[in-house]
């Protein structure tokens, strides 16, 4: 799909996606979370404690910021402020989620570390502890994309949907794409939002595509009355997560692979349906029967859990996006923020973030 942008000085184009992907499932869980794939504690030791800090707390301001856009355009999605429970895992212990605890408290993001016994009496769950947090949201995210893109256009953006761009070139003065059935488009910048996956010019042997898997369970299963406010994590490998809808469905997902191209398989989706059922119904003790719905996707990830978000070397006025891991509709918006500061001419401060590390300068 791709957007085009003119507001009487400049034209943008937004390309949702670089190419059509096979099989791929568009879907999303929608959990708002402003917490990263990589724990801060962790993040930190990556990329030192300023880095860190700062990636951490935009995710949260994006989170709000998302939020007052919904209120602001009274987009119905049912957007819902929710707290969040990062329960201990086999990644993460209860001794490294109280370090993780005070490390959040350490930039001023609210987190209260929960002993076992807290996680018995308050919630019913038997694990050695948990992060309790809520500065996260969850919605609908059909009705949302469908609501800001409508607005969108009540702005002056056309949508055009089921073309391909095939190749790109910038002089450093316009933008010229070209499209598989031969078409050229000229605009004066370009923003490849291509999600999860990864542009050719900026792409390294360290980023990589997973496979990921998730259920929706049928509406108004019995549930503790306590998960409807909550969005649930893990810190295992592979995890769990999970959230309730407004309807009273679960949605679970979890169970990624390394492999990009496990989520083609039809077999595995029947098993990791199956496992990821017996895994929420072992966590909340309820039995929430054959899912409605099941699906697979791919994402792309990157080692320290943050996005790649900037102008790609080489091409001026060429704007890439990507990179999400589990947190897409988090950096989207901070990637909405970055992308047209920078073509506004206003510096970002956190811009370095996300920079991109390329492995060569010609071309996507």
């Amino acid at each position: 799909m791709a957007h085009a942008l003119a507001d009487g000085r400049r034209t943008v184009l937004v390309v949702d996606r670089q190419t059509p992907v096979h099989g791929s499932t568009l879907a999303s869980t929608s959990m708002l979370q402003h917490e990263l794939d990589v724990p801060l504690s962790h993040l930190t030791k990556m990329v030192g404690p300023d880095h860190a800090s700062r990636a951490w707390l935009r995710s949260a301001r994006a989170v709000d910021r998302l939020v007052e856009i919904v209120q602001d355009l009274r987009i119905n999605c049912g957007l819902t402020r929710k707290k969040t429970l990062f329960l201990a895992g086999d990644e993460y212990g209860a001794r490294a989620l109280k370090v993780e605890a005070a490390a959040r408290q350490s930039i001023g993001l609210k987190a209260d570390f929960l002993t076992g016994r807290d996680l018995r009496d308050e919630y019913g769950i038997d694990r050695t502890g948990a992060i309790a947090s809520d500065v996260s949201a969850s919605a609908n995210p059909a009705q949302m994309a469908a609501g800001l893109l409508r607005a969108s256009q009540r702005n002056g953006v056309e949508i055009v949907a089921e073309t391909q761009i095939s190749d790109v070139l910038s002089s450093g003065k316009d933008v010229v794409l070209s499209t598989s059935s031969g078409d050229l488009i000229a605009a004066e910048y370009a923003v490849f939002c291509t999600g999860y996956e990864f542009v050719e010019a900026v792409a390294r042997k360290s980023h990589s595509i997973v496979s990921t898997w998730a259920i929706a369970s049928k509406p108004g299963i019995p549930i503790p009355a306590w998960v409807k406010d909550h969005l649930v994590w893990e810190g295992s490998d592979p995890y769990l997560y999970l959230r309730c809808t407004q309807d009273g469905r679960l949605i679970v997902g979890g169970e990624d692979e390394r492999d990009p191209e496990a989520y083609r398989s039809t077999g595995k989706l029947e098993r990791k349906a199956k496992i990821i059922a017996e895994k929420v119904s072992d966590l909340l003790d309820v039995k929430i029967g054959r899912p409605d719905y099941a699906w697979a996707a791919p994402f792309g990830v990157t080692p320290t859990g943050l996005p790649m978000i900037g102008e790609v070397p080489g091409l001026p006025q060429v704007f890439v996006v990507m990179g999400f891991g589990g947190n897409g509709i988090t950096y989207s918006q901070i990637a909405a923020e970055i992308v047209s500061n920078a073509i506004n001419g206003h510096a970002d401060s956190d811009a370095d973030l996300y920079d991109l590390k390329p492995v060569r300068k010609n071309g996507l």
